[in-house]
């Protein structure tokens, strides 16, 4: 054995250096104690107010000391369950979960291919899918429910998830009794409050009104959720050039600023209660005004705070796996398969929005299978190169010989399964048995393979009262209870 030896066990991309990240978090500071956050919640801006911020009127200013706190009381790993309770993700720093994004008002529809409103029913197949697929580490509802009540719209949602996947949800919510009612349905599952805070299977996803304002709405729900003692990830969207500056660093400066006032406002309603880190900053493209979900910005800026998320301890949460393109097309492909890549290097622990095009407008199935099978080789290749007597194979080499073959050998028969990586959907067949097995191109294989799982994979059920209890809360608050 040699000494001393250092070996590279993973591929990885830092695009900070602790300087710079030390850089930001100072400029985040000077925002929140010179320029301050609106705060449109009284309970807010109290904790604020009783822990020595400067309050005037709905503005708060805080001190360096509150923000330096709020971290020394906030988890740097937050574990969260299956809905059965085992172990499913542990958000810490150096481990990747791959999810799909939520909320998305139009998807394709799987029979025909035509765009069209999302239903409840998607949001189900959506999760049943997601269940289905390796890669898929945590589910988000991939759909707006546009056939049930709005104001009960997130409790539908949030029942098609459970009853439908075993995998941990990350879900959203209008306000604080929506909140409240999603949790009672998890408490349903889990056994009782205090069952489901400690082991949580679901995250709460809420976000400031950049720039620089926390809404009602939004911090009623953090504190809800700290009190309670169960995650919830706080997480600000801005755009370069129009609720944020236009260059990087100003933009990761403010995101800091709102994330970070959130987390003071949430550790001193729940100290040590987790907490979850991120955001992104995409463009507002000059030339049409809208959000691009498939810019370099967007992937660089969340590398950043995935720098950013390392130097304070804090999980984060970020954006891969969405494209600009309005259909399962090249475009699409090419901006999942890079911006998935460069989270997974940059070692992001939420990743979500796998299934996405059309700048968040709508989802896709087949674009979900896609980014379950980018997500496998990028955890392929983030597993790096394994360098050790058996992987370096001298004695099979020297068994082989010069002019010789491996293929027969045991060292290959041993060690292929785990030595190669085999893909689901790609093609690698030679022309003529490509075009005599149907020619078939890859939307249509990811639609095959879709529709596939839908028919014959069945997730775990949740026992009938469970399920029952379950249904009741949105069906109580659809009748105005």
């Amino acid at each position: 054995m040699r000494a001393n030896t250092v070996y590279q066990q993973t591929l990885g991309l830092q695009v900070l250096s602790p300087d710079q990240c030390e850089e930001i978090f100072f400029a985040a500071l000077e925002i929140l104690q010179r320029v301050g956050v609106r705060v449109h919640e009284p309970q807010g801006l109290a904790l604020l107010g009783q822990a020595g911020a400067r309050v005037e009127g709905d503005r708060a200013f805080l001190s360096a000391g509150l923000v330096r706190q709020a971290l020394a009381t906030a988890p740097g790993t937050v574990p969260i369950a299956a809905r059965d309770g085992r172990p499913a993700m542990r958000l810490q720093k150096g481990r990747s979960y791959f999810g799909t994004g939520s909320d998305t008002q139009f998807t394709f529809d799987l029979s025909d291919g035509e765009r069209r409103l999302a239903v409840k029913q998607d949001v189900a197949n959506a999760a049943r899918v997601a269940d289905a697929l390796p890669n898929i580490d945590f589910v988000m509802s991939l759909g707006l429910a546009s056939d049930v009540p709005t104001a009960t719209s997130y409790l539908h949602q949030f029942e098609a998830m459970v009853l439908n996947t075993v995998k941990p949800i990350l879900y959203t919510a209008n306000d604080r009794r929506d909140v409240e009612d999603i949790l009672a349905m998890a408490e349903a599952v889990a056994g009782g409050r205090a069952a489901l805070a400690q082991r949580p299977f679901l995250v709460l996803y809420a976000e400031p009104s950049s720039p620089l304002q926390h809404s009602r709405e939004a911090v009623q729900k953090l504190i809800l959720c700290a009190e309670r003692r169960v995650p919830v990830m706080y997480i600000p969207a801005v755009m370069l050039g129009a609720s944020a500056p236009v260059t990087i660093a100003g933009a990761l400066a403010q995101i800091n600023a709102e994330c970070l006032s959130g987390l003071v406002m949430h550790q001193l309603a729940g100290p040590g209660a987790p907490f979850i880190y991120g955001g992104a900053a995409p463009v507002m493209d000059v030339s049409t005004s809208l959000c691009s979900y498939g810019s370099p910005e967007l992937t660089l800026s969340c590398a950043g705070l995935i720098s950013m998320a390392r130097w304070l301890d804090l999980p984060v949460f970020c954006t891969a796996g969405c494209s600009d393109a309005h259909t399962f097309d090249q475009q699409a492909g090419m901006e999942a398969g890079y911006n998935l890549l460069a989270m997974a290097l940059a070692g992001g622990n939420l990743i979500h929005d796998l299934g996405y095009v059309g700048a968040g407008m709508t989802s896709s199935l087949e674009m979900l299978a896609l980014c379950d099978e980018m997500a496998g080789i990028a955890r392929w290749l983030l597993a790096g190169i394994e360098v050790s007597p058996r992987t370096l194979a001298l004695s099979t080499i020297e068994q082989v010989g010069p002019g010789g073959n491996y293929m027969a050998e045991a060292h290959t028969v041993e060690n292929f399964k785990s030595a190669l990586h085999f893909p689901t959907i790609m093609n690698r067949l030679e022309h003529a048995r490509w075009r005599k097995e149907g020619s078939t191109t890859l939307y249509e294989r990811a639609n095959r393979k879709v529709r596939t799982i839908l028919s014959a994979h069945r997730p775990a059920e949740l026992p009938p009262g469970v399920a029952q209890a379950v249904r009741v809360v949105a069906e109580k608050r659809d009748r105005g209870g």
